[in-house]
């Protein structure tokens, strides 16, 4: 049951450290784009558009939520709940910021320490 459970939080936290390095890689490109090329019209509007933005956000913010707050529980550490919890606050004012670069700011932001905590969380599993 033990490695049942390990292999578990293993994977979310494997999918929660993924989610968080497409949804920076997303605003960054984004920002490249827009900023270097000029793509602001078709390219803007349906890859960058703030619903994908906010629906991946939303999955992120959830799936850390869940995972960190499981790996707290079961290996009582809480540096990566504290230090994913402000991840999870930053990505959160990101979803209500006005959708340009205070958004993706706080989402880089929030991400990071999203990932760090997982990669934490990871090192308690055994």
């Amino acid at each position: 049951m033990r490695a049942t459970w390990s292999a578990f939080r293993f994977r979310l936290d494997r999918m929660g450290i993924a989610l968080s390095g497409l949804c920076a890689l997303h605003c960054i490109v984004g920002i490249a784009l827009v900023s270097i090329f000029g793509l602001g019209s078709v390219a803007g509007e349906s890859l960058f558009a703030p619903a994908i933005h906010r629906a991946g956000l939303a999955l992120a913010i959830g799936l850390a939520v869940v995972t960190l707050g499981l790996g707290a529980l079961r290996h009582g550490q809480r540096a990566p709940l504290v230090i994913g919890t402000s991840g999870i606050l930053l990505m959160f004012a990101g979803l209500f910021a006005p959708h340009g670069l205070i958004e993706a700011m706080l989402t880089i932001a929030g991400v990071t320490l999203v990932a760090f905590a997982h990669i934490r969380n990871l090192r308690q599993i055994g």
